[in-house]
């Protein structure tokens, strides 16, 4: 890889945040509370970070347009953070997409859907589906939100407002993801973190790679590869290579898009790192195919809202 031409070409950030916790209600960043995090102690993070500080962090990296996730705002209130990034991205000139929250099994999911497809950039809603929570939970039988009926009704809804759905779940219930899937085959759905691979044991690995080669078989399936660190340790390219090439083989470079996940994997390693160590190890493919990877699928999918400038880029 070391000795591979790198990609230099323009870069969609697909998954990011900005937050102000201390002026904002975010649940798990704001205030003294710390939840269970796949990464540990989340401290470092429970701060402001805006546009400026993402450019900061950035620097260096050929970032054209960014996607923003919604990051568990107060779930009273989907719409009050939707209007908050919109402004942000008005002032800033990012993001230039945003994935909304919704909540599929509440009441008023038919109004929120219809409030967040009314913003110019929202292209998608996320809802962290819960239930099983191990493997062995999924092999006694206990399934998550995507099996539920009331759920299952809510995201019906998503086709009609033209939206996609993140979908962020650990590796165990990605089966049931790849169902979910093949029941609504017109609406696009977007596999968040890598399918969430967990340690990289040769067990573990063998769960995800069945769950992620049940998702491929699924055309309205893409992936973003992100948020890739491990508890404890610098993000390496040896951790994440073979994570990274699988998903690569099993989607394609017009399915697979990249994503910082900032100011989260910061606890990790420098926004530089991480995209290096991507470019790294997607240097073996074509140069159309890592344009598709680092550029085309993002702006296929998340149709970000570019400026004059970045415009160019999609002739260049």
């Amino acid at each position: 890889m070391s000795g591979a031409e790198l990609y230099t070409g323009p870069i969609i950030d697909a998954h990011h945040h900005v937050w102000e916790p201390r002026k904002h209600n975010y649940p798990w960043l704001s205030g003294a509370l710390l939840v269970p995090h796949r990464y540990g102690d989340y401290t470092p993070v429970k701060r402001d970070y805006l546009p400026a500080d993402y450019r900061r962090d950035a620097e260096g990296v050929n970032i054209a347009a960014t996607v923003y996730v919604e990051a568990e705002w107060d779930p009273a209130d989907p719409l009050g953070e939707t209007r908050y990034v919109s402004g942000l991205a008005r002032e800033h000139g990012l993001p230039n997409a945003i994935v909304a929250q919704a909540w599929l099994h509440r009441d008023d999911v038919g109004e929120v859907l219809a409030g967040q497809a009314g913003f110019g950039l929202v292209r998608s809603v996320r809802h962290k589906p819960e239930g099983a929570a191990s493997p062995a939970e999924v092999a006694a039988g206990r399934r998550t939100l995507m099996s539920d009926e009331r759920w299952r009704s809510g995201y019906a809804l998503l086709e009609r407002h033209g939206l996609h759905f993140d979908l962020q779940t650990p590796w165990w219930n990605l089966a049931e993801a790849a169902e979910l899937a093949r029941d609504f085959p017109r609406t696009t759905l977007i596999v968040n973190h890598a399918g969430v691979p967990g340690d990289r044991s040769p067990e573990t690995l063998a769960g995800w790679r069945a769950g992620m080669e049940a998702l491929a078989a699924r055309p309205n399936v893409v992936v973003k590869i992100s948020g890739l660190c491990l508890p404890g340790r610098a993000w390496s390219i040896e951790d994440n290579a073979e994570v990274v090439t699988t998903i690569l083989r099993l989607f394609g470079p017009q399915r697979v898009m990249f994503g910082s996940n900032f100011p989260v994997d910061g606890l990790c390693a420098s926004f530089g790192e991480i995209f290096d160590g991507f470019r790294r190890i997607a240097s073996s493919w074509s140069p159309a195919e890592r344009r598709a990877m680092f550029w085309e699928t993002g702006l296929r999918i998340y149709r970000p809202e570019l400026s004059d400038a970045d415009r160019g880029m999609l002739t260049a």
